[in-house]
């Protein structure tokens, strides 16, 4: 911190452009949500946030890359609930997700959807639960691989209906939602951000959100909790990091920056036709973030140990 004082003492922050880190593939749901988040930072900061994505391995690429960063302000790193699975989903991290990082605030929750090909049998969720039971030998389930927002709630899916399903991985979002509407996979859990188009566009079947609540831009959707699978709850979160070491005086203004963003009717907008909201200004803080990140690591632990799915 010492190099960052002295280089840096005399340049306001920020006095360059900054890059955001996206530890999965371009045109994904948390890469939109990055760009979304980027453009309206770089209007507050007065600096471009560009964003560049470090895929691979469930997010833990991007992750490791991110917390060996330099802490001078000029890296931050969005990421999904995938932070808190690492550690109970891979053996051996190149980081810590907690120890390795400086907290700058929850940005959305992103809801999941239950969507299958278009021409899938069942007629509504009951009738969906029903037939996936019956076929189980048969059924696919599509995932965008291991660690991916994807791939647990198929996780928390198959564990809540007690039944296990045939997965096909996939490297990203997008090819297994190709696979998907090509019919070549019967179904999957995706986030609100991929699937509201493909939905709208009638070319593919919807079955429910993974809300307690509806969703209000997929207002036909009923959720799990009411349909067939009481106490069923996950959604995507999304946090914003820096590596450890950056300057309080740093994040702070970070923590300014993305305060902003999340009242920018522009970002409110964007963020509802993806069917989701930003977070109120009270969990856009560091401590919110930790306190959210630790408690989401205690949650999984049990579910991902029960599962027995781990990475290499």
């Amino acid at each position: 911190m010492g190099a960052f004082s002295t280089a840096h003492a005399n340049d306001p922050y920020p006095s360059k452009p900054i890059t955001m880190l996206v530890p999965f593939a371009a045109g994904g749901p948390t890469d939109t949500v990055a760009r979304l988040l980027g453009q309206s930072m770089s209007k507050d900061l007065g600096q471009q946030v560009i964003v560049e994505n470090v895929g691979g391995a469930g997010g833990t690429l991007g992750a490791g890359r991110a917390a060996k960063s330099p802490n001078d302000g000029y890296t931050i790193f969005l990421h999904h609930i995938g932070h808190s699975t690492a550690p109970s989903l891979y053996r051996k991290l190149s980081y810590k997700p907690v120890d390795d990082f400086e907290f700058i605030g929850l940005v959305t929750d992103v809801p999941m959807t239950i969507v299958a090909r278009g021409d899938f049998p069942a007629k509504n969720m009951q009738e969906f639960l029903a037939y996936v039971k019956a076929n189980k030998d048969k059924v696919t389930y599509a995932n965008a691989g291991i660690g991916s927002a994807s791939h647990l709630c198929g996780m928390l899916f198959m564990t809540a209906i007690q039944t296990d399903l045939t997965t096909v991985p996939y490297k990203g979002t997008g090819p297994a939602m190709n696979d998907l509407l090509g019919g070549q996979v019967d179904f999957m859990c995706d986030q609100t951000t991929n699937t509201t188009s493909q939905i709208k566009g009638g070319k593919i079947k919807a079955f429910a959100v993974t809300t307690k609540t509806k969703v209000p831009s997929l207002p036909d959707l009923p959720t799990l909790d009411k349909s067939g699978l009481p106490g069923f709850e996950v959604a995507v979160w999304h946090g914003l990091y820096a590596p450890k070491g950056t300057p309080k005086p740093v994040i702070d203004r970070l923590v300014k920056s993305l305060q902003l963003a999340l009242k920018d009717p522009t970002v409110i907008a964007r963020m509802a036709d993806l069917g989701t909201e930003p977070v109120d200004a009270k969990r856009a803080t560091p401590e919110a973030l930790k306190k959210h990140l630790e408690s989401e690591i205690a949650r999984w632990s049990p579910i991902i140990a029960k599962a027995g799915q781990y990475a290499d």
